[in-house]
């Protein structure tokens, strides 16, 4: 049990009874006390929690002004609130409820219904919580690699994208780092496909340690690895490219792979440039500087504007 509930009167003798009933049925781990709106919601803030009863009618801040600051918050928006109230009249329910109330609960209440409407609203509440992580769990897999941990192609082509337009807007400056591991069908063939997925993964490792928290590293297919650097000059892009290659170079591998050292070779361009406006010239300008780092004999950073 972690529940926690937040209970919003300005009786301490309503709060108190709330409290009791409560913890003879074992709902929730913490109780959280406020005597108006505003003291609620500033307790909210530093203590999140699963489910609110607020009074309606109370001194500053009531029971409306209460919910209109919830909205003001999208990730407090979800916690569901069962209103107090003594007034049984329909046009202040019917406002509660359009206001974003989950519930209300006439006072004084029974503390049988208090109990049933709290375990209803707390069971929607654990069912959408558990809809937001699965969500999130997808959204997280649809972009992610599933080898490396790497962002995946799509999504590196919509971050890509954003950042360009962010470019054109604040007149700023990205580079791209395109990476490729030299001679790899020669591992695929000399260790099998597993060994080759080892060091596909050994690679993205050390690549991903090289960069900021922000910047972006997928996989681009195959053996080839895409870095995006917001904010880099071509200087600054050289130099972590620099330090990548010479990170991969330095790969200790064990067991069957242990005599294997590996190199790659990078390409790196960057944006604004006369020669690309695009998302895909973008691309081809940081792939021609690979190839021309293969051609120059691998194991090297070219750079072309």
């Amino acid at each position: 049990m972690s529940d926690s509930v937040l209970i919003i009167d300005d009786s301490d003798a309503v709060r108190e009874r709330i409290i009791r009933t409560l913890e003879s049925f074992d709902l929730f781990a913490r109780f959280y006390e406020a005597e108006d709106g505003l003291e609620g919601f500033k307790k909210l803030l530093s203590s999140p929690v699963d489910i609110i009863l607020c009074d309606l009618e109370m001194p500053r801040i009531d029971g409306f002004k209460f919910l209109s600051m919830l909205k003001s918050r999208p990730d407090l928006q979800d916690v569901p609130v069962i209103m107090l109230t003594g007034m049984n009249e329909r046009e202040l329910k019917i406002k509660g409820l359009e206001q974003g109330a989950s519930d209300y609960i006439t006072k004084p209440f029974d503390p049988e219904e208090l109990v049933a409407r709290v375990k209803v609203h707390l069971k929607i509440k654990h069912l959408q919580d558990d809809l937001k992580r699965s969500n999130e769990l997808l959204l997280e897999l649809s972009n992610t690699d599933h080898l490396t941990g790497l962002f995946n192609r799509r999504y590196l082509m919509e971050a890509l994208e954003k950042e360009l337009q962010r470019c054109i807007r604040k007149n700023g400056c990205m580079s791209l780092i395109i990476l490729d591991i030299d001679h790899f069908k020669g591992v695929n063939d000399t260790h099998g496909h597993l060994q080759g997925d080892v060091v596909l993964q050994k690679v993205a490792l050390s690549m991903q340690k090289e960069l900021r928290s922000y910047d972006i590293a997928a996989r681009y297919g195959g053996e080839e690895f895409v870095a995006v650097l917001p904010d880099s000059t071509h200087k600054e892009a050289m130099f972590v490219a620099d330090r990548v290659r010479l990170s991969i170079q330095g790969i200790k591998f064990s067991g069957a792979l242990a005599p294997l050292s590996i190199t790659v070779s990078l390409g790196v361009a960057t944006f604004p440039s006369p020669n690309c406006a695009t998302v895909d010239e973008f691309i081809k300008l940081a792939d021609d500087a690979l190839y021309l780092a293969k051609a120059n004999g691998r194991n090297r950073v070219e750079f072309i504007e």
